[in-house]
């Protein structure tokens, strides 16, 4: 853990503990500055996709193969479908991470645009719409003209503080192609892991007993872990974490295999 994230941990710990002195240590120049130069490391912005599209891939898949076993369909057709459905569902998930971050760039875009041609041709009215919005925050007229004053200085500034403070509106700074193929990426790695252990038997000889229950270990452990990898997104705990999107993917598997049972009779 390097950067803002180890400053951050350092300073909530400290504040946990109620260490002074460790929160002290956490906010003096040095770490500050050291932090700051480290901000916004490689991929650093993509960690929420590949968190949670490995999550999507490994509980639709698993949904998927405890569906067939419960039908009793046999390991091809768990093959099939499972594989089936790990790379329609990847791509679809990877295209809509894309287009989501896209358009809600262009979004952003079109906007800041919009508040600099106000800025440029109606500043009074934009410094009166930013004092309202400092004075809603239960700030004086006096600090409200103060700091419109002062953010109004360098009319980039300006449109960013307004595009802030009045839109509530934050740049996306990640690339939507590699948002796309991270998420696509995270969803087939993790989504295979259901589907490791049939893919091993095409290879050599498991008792066909024994893949189901390896499938159903290996799933576990996988939505554990990805479960308790949500805490660099979230900052929760771990273990919390991670048997909670247990709960929820055995849940789902639960489901799917209720339903395949059900219904094995009806493909005849």
């Amino acid at each position: 853990m390097t950067g803002p994230s180890k400053r951050l941990e350092e300073a909530r710990q400290a504040f946990i503990k109620g260490d002074k002195q460790a929160s002290a240590l956490a906010h003096t120049h040095k770490a500050i500055s050291q932090a700051a130069e480290k901000h916004g490391g490689a991929g650093s912005q993509y960690l929420g996709e590949m968190v949670y599209g490995g999550l999507d891939g490994i509980v639709t898949t698993f949904a998927v193969v405890t569906g067939v076993a419960g039908a009793q369909l046999g390991t091809s057709i768990i093959l099939i479908l499972g594989l089936a459905n790990l790379f329609a569902d990847g791509f679809s998930m990877a295209t809509g991470a894309y287009l989501s971050t896209k358009s809600e760039q262009e979004y952003y875009r079109k906007e800041w645009e919009r508040e600099a041609w106000e800025v440029e041709h109606f500043p009074d009215g934009e410094r009166m719409e930013l004092i309202d919005v400092y004075r809603s925050r239960d700030y004086s007229e006096e600090d409200a003209m103060q700091l419109v004053e002062i953010q109004s200085r360098e009319p980039t500034r300006w449109v960013n503080t307004m595009m802030l403070d009045e839109l509530g509106m934050m740049k996306d700074e990640s690339n939507p192609l590699i948002n796309g193929l991270v998420t696509f990426g995270a969803f087939v790695v993790a989504g295979s892991v259901p589907l490791l252990v049939y893919l091993v038997g095409l290879l050599v000889s498991i008792p066909q007993a024994s893949t189901f229950p390896a499938s159903l270990i290996m799933s576990a452990l996988a939505l554990f872990g990805l479960g308790a990898a949500k805490v660099l997104v979230t900052k929760l705990n771990p273990i919390r974490s991670g048997l909670e999107m247990l709960v929820v993917g055995g849940l789902a598997a639960g489901v799917a295999y209720a339903v395949g049972a059900l219904l094995k009779g009806i493909g005849g």
